[in-house]
């Protein structure tokens, strides 16, 4: 089988991670990975765990300056996911390709994977397969896939049949307009469109094994343990894989603790993933920007200024290379600064001002060090609730 994951060059730790996972348990698997970046310097393609790396230039997206320019740096990571599965099948001669978000670890073997894709064109995972009881989980857990997507699109199976690569084509179709996150009008980057899947195509199977793609999502209806070779198992059956989603922001080790309660096994499991990321240079590498956060004079992109950009058909016909600033002033940069509403700027401003303010708050120890309190405090607020 082939693999592949969508990357910035700042989760190059966790892709090595991935892939590296992915070949110690499938030895005979193809990884390759898709850069949404330039290449950090230092790097020798050779050495690393990749057989192949894609970057934007080879996906064929028309008009991509413009393109690009409309997407946030996670937006176009997800953006990506189409047109790489449609490259891949066009350029390789894999009859089965996976994708895994970088943040993912495998922790078996995936034969039983590949036994279902020779039967089946498309293999989704749903966040939940088993519905939560306590109303904290419903919300935690069900409202939030209401919310983002029925299926997780952190991992995706697709086989080479008529029915595959008619859905693969669909979904580029629809990343390649509307891969953005905006829950108000429907949308959640790639994930939200595959809820209609489904209705729109056969030979889907929806794979309900608990050992597949573990998470603190489901974790409510998980029970994951150690056997005697201490590998993770659940009900008798060795894990899959593991997500970690959230793991940067902390919201993975905050709902682990609070659905994992005192099961040592996922705590040691998230400890062996820090130190496997510190080793592949997480400190240093984690830190480095995407080039695709900025102008070309190294002035940030801001939210407005994209969305702006994407709702206009006018800007896009003037500007087909938004990021590009140019001294004549002929260029969008400018233009948003000259005519842009004071109303939007302010807007701008400000928000920015409260995402500084919570990055400080989360990030103080202050807030790590009183976590436990917190934790404390809300499951006593819920008992006293349950009870009235």
């Amino acid at each position: 089988m082939h693999f592949f994951t969508s990357i910035t060059a700042n989760y190059l730790p966790k892709a090595r991670v991935l892939a590296k996972s992915v070949k110690k348990h499938n030895p005979d698997a193809i990884f390759h990975l898709v850069l949404s970046d330039n290449m950090p310097e230092g790097i020798v393609i050779n050495e690393e765990p990749f057989d192949s790396v894609l970057f934007i230039d080879d996906l064929d997206i028309p008009n991509q300056d413009s393109w690009i320019f409309k997407h946030s740096v996670v937006e176009l990571c997800t953006a990506v996911k189409g047109p790489a599965f449609v490259k891949l099948f066009k350029t390789t001669n894999a009859d089965k390709i996976v994708y895994f978000d970088p943040d993912i670890a495998v922790l078996n073997n995936l034969e039983e994977l590949e036994k279902i894709l020779d039967k089946n064109s498309i293999v989704l995972t749903p966040h939940q397969i088993v519905p939560d009881t306590t109303k904290e989980a419903i919300i935690d857990n069900e409202i939030c896939s209401l919310k983002h997507g029925t299926y997780n699109l952190g991992f995706l199976g697709i086989s080479r049949s008529e029915e595959g690569l008619r859905f693969v084509q669909w979904w580029r179709d629809r990343l390649l307009e509307f891969c953005y996150d905006d829950i108000p009008n429907g949308l959640f980057t790639d994930q939200k469109w595959v809820d209609l899947a489904p209705a729109f195509f056969d030979d889907i199977f929806i794979l309900r094994d608990k050992t597949y793609n573990v998470a603190t999502w489901n974790l409510t209806h998980r029970n994951v343990n150690t056997d005697d070779n201490g590998k993770l198992i659940i009900e008798g059956f060795p894990v899959k894989f593991f997500h970690f989603s959230g793991f940067d922001s902390g919201a993975q080790e905050i709902m682990l603790k609070k659905y994992a309660g005192s099961n040592s096994a996922l705590f040691k499991l998230r400890n062996w993933y820090t130190q496997e990321l510190d080793r592949e240079g997480q400190g240093v590498l984690g830190k480095l920007p995407s080039i695709y956060s900025f102008y070309s004079n190294g002035e940030l992109i801001t939210p407005a200024q994209r969305k702006l950009y994407r709702l206009r058909q006018d800007l896009m016909k003037a500007f087909p290379f938004p990021a590009r600033v140019i001294e004549d002033k002929l260029c969008y940069y400018y233009w948003f600064r000259e005519n842009a509403s004071e109303e939007i700027l302010e807007k701008e401003r400000e928000l920015m001002f409260k995402e500084q303010e919570l990055d400080k708050i989360l990030n103080s120890r202050s807030w790590k060090i009183t976590f436990p309190l917190r934790v404390l405090s809300e499951f006593y607020r819920n008992q006293f609730i349950n009870k009235k």
